[in-house]
């Protein structure tokens, strides 16, 4: 672990150790003598240590020898005080993930959030072992969807990352309860984070597939738990082989790995895969060309058995039948017994409703999630067409996220979750029937063409072993899968389990443990033929009287077990919602379906936690408006009825329509009942059965809504920022996104092609860019032909910047950004003379353009000494709000000599933003100065007034600045992505009137006009 310094004080020693970045614990040697110095050595350290605040369960310890000790003296430095809070987590586990999926390119729109901790009799039910899902939805073509034969002689390839001494048992440790198991396991668990890897290894393979019959890839295994001692044996058993692997010929990046760790090490961001042999030139070219590495490890055979020879030690460590180690397993056999607790029924007779009111929203499972969702990138490849963020001021309301599926149509790809793992401790069965509902009512708000179009993946997790979990999680799957989506012909092709769900410490002298109840987590998937018919919670005000309707599918019950409302007054309850008939629920979907057809809704919410009041609220959140809310429920039933999450929802109609849709419901057995209207105004007042319950300022609500995540945020980003953030809404005047464009939106959107030319445009990427597929989009689209030119490619001379007119830098992590944003791609070619020759040939010819975006600005910005005419453009560093932003903000176009914004200048329009390192940072005011004439976009406020608050100005650059021109206005820099809005489809929202193309359509067909 290196050599460590000591600083000695009068009576002890001040030691602070680093270790993977990671300061540990300061520890105190008493004793020591004044003025001592000298060098501290380490005489055997066990292990790696982790600073406190981490919570990792054990510890390590090393003896270090003080010059002048007579025996080593034993320090621990990475002892926890205490195991890592729920606190810890929900500010730490999501920055990691959201970083992974930013760099990765994959877009993050849709999630769940629950915090669940409850004393139950002599145990503790909850989360502190947190579930996190991280997942996607894509499309693959059918002809890559089996796996090929393998032929004797099939190479067995690698892909990607080397191996590492990490992950050894991780995947075991996966299984086993927190605490239960050795502090090495729970390390062994972290088998790396290697995004930038995994994004070369990705692009390997999609190069692969768009071979179409030719993809050379004959079957393909990712490598997971128990590594490539896995991953391998399982790729080569699903061609039907055998195979002969080399062990030395597997990639490894620490050189004393032991031949079983070579095997089993868990190391990710890599794959395995095979190919036949006359391929290998063709796929080694691929990798090549992105950087990949990759290793042929051995071969297919035709005798069915493993065999992995180690040439190091001339044996064969591994040489096995495939059927002894992929064979029928003995089935598992346990023996559980249902356990009925002991229930106690609410107690709420002093809880009033305003009380209520507030708790419940700020309760963290019913709260403002946008701490968790603006650090997700939700526009990467430019195919989002329904985020979580919803209307004008962007409220995280939304019931399903949607993709399209291509940037030409419309069809695309709907997902939604459904949980409500509470309920399990009372009615393990409900809770999962509950998770499935939620699923569906949220998925509803697209247009589906059936239920049984909808496919659900349906994610286990129970505390095996524990009394009475292990019944509770048999009949829960035994409900789910076996009755109610049977009932509703809905399929679970996939899913995942965790039989791990038990966090086990110790405190001192004391043994802490902490339970989670069975937990099912439901994501439904749909494809859709229309990604624009979507209904959101945001109120519509331009149709005339409205009417919000409650449709109800629990027929007027209104338990209120497992509620939010019960667990912010520390209790649970005896009676829970539930789905009492299937029948119900799959009316309900059909007759959401086909009012949404018929164009009767005008807005939905569906209810879930917090009950209907938190759907109410929401919308009016979400529109900046009040409600009034009259219930036919007397006033003695009004927590009931505003807070059971009975599952169903609230839409608006035209109040001509009311009576019908009532009617409608009543046919196919569903309650409904009007329940309100939107008011004009800023209160929310709800009557029950004639008597106010409540009347209360939609502001103050809102605030208290939102207090969470500004807490949270407090404590992870900046506080400054958060605390505009926060401000901003009690500002009554704040209209939020208000698009003024100034040009004809039908001016010249169509493609330059008349005479058959189509300049050739190179859209530039290195290896960790992801932005690339949505840059040619719009190029293509505007009548240039764009060609994928990596970096690579012009270094090689496969191609050359002189055989191009346009050249665009995209957005992502170029090189993971370990050098800067932007810098070791800047780099790669001001140190590389070839590169940077080409570079400042394209840049001095008259003739030619060029577009740095997000990365691509960040890279071109410290390309200035190579490009005439920018000695004014900014460095890029990190946000002032100290986090990565992902947001949807206001810019204005100003008028520049840039051939992108001709005829734009006035504009204010809206646009998506992704990165972590968008400040602009001018030298001194004179460049500032120097700048001002070149300054393209800044962004805006509400007014339209050039801002340095925060979120509209969400990296905190001087004045709003976001955009750069050179002085011929050939070349621009842009910090947010107008190549992922240049459709209306891609905009998270929109004024209605706008048609298929937005605004920012017209800067890639001035591109194509500048050059004739």
């Amino acid at each position: 672990h290196g050599r460590y310094t000591a600083h000695l004080e009068p009576t002890h020693i001040l030691m602070k150790v680093e270790t993977h970045n990671h300061p540990t614990a300061i520890a105190p040697y008493p004793g020591a003598a004044t003025g001592a110095g000298g060098e501290i050595r380490d005489e055997g350290a066990t292990g790696i240590g982790a600073k406190p605040k981490a919570g990792l369960v054990g510890y390590t310890t090393s003896h270090l020898r003080i010059p002048g000790m007579a025996q080593p003296w034993e320090v621990p430095y990475g002892k926890p005080e205490r195991i890592a809070s729920a606190l810890d987590i929900m500010l730490d586990a999501p920055v990691g993930a959201a970083s992974f999926n930013n760099e990765f390119g994959r877009p993050n729109i849709a999630g769940y959030f629950r915090t669940f901790e409850l004393e139950w009799g002599a145990r503790v039910r909850g989360y502190h072992k947190p579930i996190m899902i991280a997942g996607g939805v894509g499309n693959i073509a059918d002809a890559h969807t089996r796996k090929r034969p393998l032929a004797a002689g099939a190479l067995l390839i690698q892909l990607g990352g080397p191996g590492m001494l990490i992950g050894m048992g991780g995947g075991a440790a996966s299984s086993m309860s927190t605490g239960a198991n050795t502090a090495d396991l729970d390390f062994d668990s972290v088998q790396r984070g290697n995004a930038e890897m995994e994004r070369r290894a990705q692009e390997v393979i999609d190069r692969c597939w768009q071979f179409g019959a030719d993809n050379p890839i004959l079957s393909i295994h990712d490598v997971g738990a128990g590594g490539l001692s896995n991953a391998l044996p399982e790729l080569i058993e699903g061609g039907g082989a055998g195979g002969n692997i080399e062990l030395r010929a597997i990639p490894s990046e620490e050189s004393g790995m032991t031949p079983r760790e070579i095997w089993c090490n868990e190391a990710q961001e890599r794959y395995v895969l095979a190919i036949a042999p006359e391929n290998l030139p063709r796929f080694r070219a691929l990798c090549e060309r992105e950087r990949c590495p990759f290793a042929v490890v051995g071969h297919a055979t035709a005798d069915h058995r493993l065999r992995v020879a180690d040439a190091r030690f001339d044996n064969a460590p591994v040489d096995v039948p495939l059927d002894v180690i992929l064979g029928n397993s003995p089935r598992l056999s346990r023996d559980e017994r249902r356990v009925r607790p002991a229930l106690d029924p609410l107690r709420l007779e002093h809880v009033t409703v305003r009380d209520a009111a507030y708790r419940v929203l700020r309760f963290p499972a019913v709260a403002d999630k946008t701490f968790l969702i603006t650090i997700g990138d939700r526009t990467v490849g430019g195919l989002c067409a329904r985020d979580p963020m919803v209307g004008p001021w962007q409220v995280p309301v939304a019931d399903v996220a949607l993709t399209l599926s291509d940037f030409s149509g419309f069809a695309g790809e709907a997902m939604a979750i459904g949980e409500r793992t509470p309920v399990a401790l009372i009615d393990a069965p409900a809770s999962g029937r509950l998770a499935v509902a939620e699923a569906l009512t949220n998925m509803a708000a697209v247009r589906v063409r059936a239920l049984d179009d909808v496919k659900l993946s349906a994610n286990w997790m129970a505390a095996a072993g524990e009394p009475g979990e292990g019944a509770a999680l048999f009949d829960t799957v035994k409900a789910v899968a076996l009755e109610l989506c049977v009932a509703l012909g809905v399929s679970i092709p996939v899913g995942k389990d965790s039989l791990s769900m038990r966090t086990t410490w110790r405190e001192g002298d004391v043994d802490k443990a902490v339970t989670a109840p069975v937990s099912l987590i439901v994501s439904a998937f749909a494809h859709v033929t229309d990604a624009r018919a979507c209904l959101t919670p945001l109120l519509r005000f331009d149709a005339g009287d409205t009417t919000l309707v409650h449709l109800d599918i629990s027929a007027g019950k209104r338990r209120l077990g497992a509620s939010s409302l019960a667990q912010v007054y520390g209790q649970l309850g005896d009676c829970v919602p539930d789905i009492d008939a299937a029948a119900a629920l799959a009316a309900y979907f059909a007759l959401v379906q086909r009012l949404h057809g018929d164009g009767v809704l005008l807005a939905y919410h569906d209810i879930g936690d917090g009950g209907l009041f938190v759907t109410l609220a929401e919308m009016a959140f979400a529109s900046r408006c009040g409600l009034a809310i009259d219930l036919a429920a007397s006033a003695g039933l009004a927590l009931a009825e505003l807070f059971a999450e009975e599952p169903g929802a609230v839409v608006q109609v035209a109040t001509r329509d009311a009576a019908s849709l009532l009617a409608a419901a009543r046919d196919v057995g569903i309650a409904a009942q009007t329940v309100g209207e939107p008011a004009v105004g800023d209160r929310l007042r709800i009557r029950c059965g004639g008597t106010v319950v409540l009347d209360e300022s939609r502001v103050d609500l809102h605030v208290a809504w939102s207090a969470t995540t500004h807490a949270l945020q407090r404590l992870r980003d900046n506080p400054d920022a958060a605390d505009q953030e926060y401000a901003r809404l009690r500002d009554v005047g704040d209209v939020g996104l208000s698009p003024r464009v100034t040009f004809d939106l039908d001016d010249g959107n169509g493609p330059f092609v008349s005479d058959g030319a189509r300049p050739r445009v190179a859209i530039l990427r290195e290896q960790g860019v992801n932005g690339q597929v949505e840059m040619a989009a719009a190029f293509d689209r505007a009548g240039f032909d764009a060609y994928d030119v990596h970096m690579s490619d012009l270094a090689s001379g496969r191609h050359a910047l002189a055989d191009f007119q346009g050249a665009v830098a995209c957005g992502g992590f170029s090189y993971g950004d370990v050098l800067g944003a932007g810098e070791g791609w800047a780099k790669s070619i001001l140190f590389d003379a070839r590169l940077r020759a080409q570079f400042e040939a394209f840049f001095a010819r008259a003739d030619t353009f060029a577009l740095g975006v997000c990365n691509g600005c960040q890279m071109m910005s410290n390309l200035h000494a190579i490009i005439p005419g920018t000695e004014h453009w900014p460095h890029f560093v990190r946000n002032v709000s100290e986090q990565f932003e992902a947001r949807f903000v206001m810019v204005e176009v100003l008028r520049t000599a840039s051939l992108f914004f001709a005829g734009m200048e006035g504009s204010r329009l809206p646009v998506a933003l992704a990165h972590g390192e968008g400040l602009a940072e001018f030298r001194d005011a004179s460049q500032l100065a120097a700048a001002q004439p070149h300054v393209a976009l800044r962004f805006v406020d509400a007014r339209g007034r050039a801002t340095e608050t925060y979120p509209c100005n969400p990296n905190g650059s001087s004045q709003g600045i976001t955009g750069l021109t050179a002085e011929s206005g050939r070349f621009t820099i842009l910090m947010p992505h107008p190549e992922r809005v240049w459709r209306t489809a891609q905009m998270s929202w929109h004024p209605p009137d706008w048609g298929e193309l937005s605004p920012w359509y017209r800067m890639f067909v001035n591109a194509r006009r500048a050059v004739g």
